[in-house]
């Protein structure tokens, strides 16, 4: 798909209805689906023109057990996030292993569950008197998120350079020295799972380790072996 294709008013009008679903009573979509025709050919407007800039987050806090900022962007880039979140998945999600179960399709955290009860099943019927398992997760992981980073991950499989440029004005929207996603944007789970790939591949092809869940910033690993465990827990931090 090439730039003018992903900003064209059938996708902005695809956009809108996959990501309204669910939120027509919410004031903020209520307002916007008022004049939802002048609104999307506006914002299809400025896309094509390339004079598309991201608005201000409402900042709130939820309690999910545990403690979170939430941002949450304008309706009108919502609908942007939700066109870029499907044009990149294109070329990502092929590239994705197998046991990263966070925001894809078919995937999630019951799956997730299953699949680490498989793995320590296997590892317990192969040796039935230990089975241990690394947990990690990734402090503070979305506010310490590269710009830069990022970007050239993406860069290597998306050529298209206005399409760059709108990815890029949406990691620039938040953040500050070039670091950090905020929680409520779609594409920020999309983005987790693109920088976290390269951990993905790492564990996998480099450390060999087989019994491997992922979802977002935590992630597992079952082994017979505790020594061999507490010894990679250096190399992911190096990495």
């Amino acid at each position: 798909m090439i730039y003018s294709e992903l900003v064209s008013l059938k996708n902005l009008f695809r956009a809108w209805d996959k990501f309204s679903l669910g939120k027509s009573r919410k004031e903020d979509m209520i307002k916007f689906w008022n004049n939802l025709e002048d609104n999307i050919f506006e914002l299809h407007k400025d896309l094509k023109g390339l004079e598309y800039r991201h608005g201000a987050y409402e900042r709130f806090v939820v309690n999910d057990p545990k403690k979170r900022i939430i941002h949450k962007a304008e309706v009108r880039d919502r609908v942007v996030h939700q066109i870029v979140f499907d044009y990149l998945g294109v070329f990502f999600e092929k590239s994705f292993i197998f046991d990263s179960y966070s925001s894809r399709i078919n995937k999630g955290t019951h799956r997730a569950v299953k699949r680490l009860n498989l793995f320590c099943r296997k590892a317990y019927f192969n040796n039935p008197y230990t089975c241990w398992a690394l947990k990690c997760d990734i402090n503070k992981f979305f506010d310490n998120i590269d710009h830069c980073v990022l970007f050239n991950l993406i860069k290597r499989k998306i050529k298209d350079v206005k399409a760059l440029m709108l990815v890029e004005k949406i990691l620039k929207s938040f953040g500050c020295d070039q670091k950090g996603l905020p929680l409520g944007n779609l594409t920020s789970q999309l983005f987790a799972n693109i920088y976290l790939n390269e951990l993905d591949y790492f564990i996998k092809n480099i450390l060999k380790i087989k019994k491997y869940v992922r979802f977002n910033d935590d992630f597992v690993i079952v082994c017979r072996d505790r020594d061999f465990l507490e010894s990679i827990i250096l190399k992911f931090k190096n990495f």
